[in-house]
């Protein structure tokens, strides 16, 4: 329940960002309108191979129809939104850092959990205890994607 409230607060929080960006018109990546019949594969000759120009990044793919995100998809938040939580620069985040990111995703999530409560709190220390996975005292972003994407 932990691991999923933590996958949909991280999408909730990058979605609305990507979002935001469409695919031209004239992209070949972007699907047929629906008016148009779609092309029948061609059999003979292998398919290329995809390339940086006609290849969607993986963040403009939606996540599942079961509402979780991917692994590569949490990878991609973890990467664009750690900086934004990790306050002193050290590449690690601290049990406050991981807390202020937590009680935003549970706040996302839940809108009407109150993130400051004995429980939320107890809910940010279990957590921070195991996404740190060497027990340094902080949670770097290959942990961090590790905990969250363990249920994904």
């Amino acid at each position: 329940m932990l691991k999923q409230m933590l996958l949909v607060g991280a999408a909730a929080l990058s979605f609305p960002a990507l979002a935001q960006t469409t695919a031209p018109a004239s992209d070949p990546a972007s699907p047929p309108a629906a008016t148009e019949p779609a092309p029948a594969p061609d059999t003979t000759s292998p398919a290329p191979a995809p390339d940086a120009s006609t290849t969607p990044p993986a963040s403009s793919q939606p996540a599942p129809s079961g509402g979780a995100a991917t692994p590569t998809q949490i990878a991609q938040i973890v990467e664009q939104e750690f900086p934004t939580y990790d306050g002193d620069k050290n590449g690690d985040l601290n049990q406050t850092e991981f807390g202020a990111w937590m009680k935003k995703l549970r706040a996302a999530t839940d809108p009407s959990a109150d993130v400051e409560s004995a429980e939320v709190k107890s809910w940010i220390g279990q957590a921070f205890a195991s996404a740190d996975g060497d027990k340094s005292g902080g949670v770097n972003k290959t942990e961090l994607t590790g905990f969250l994407s363990r249920g994904a």
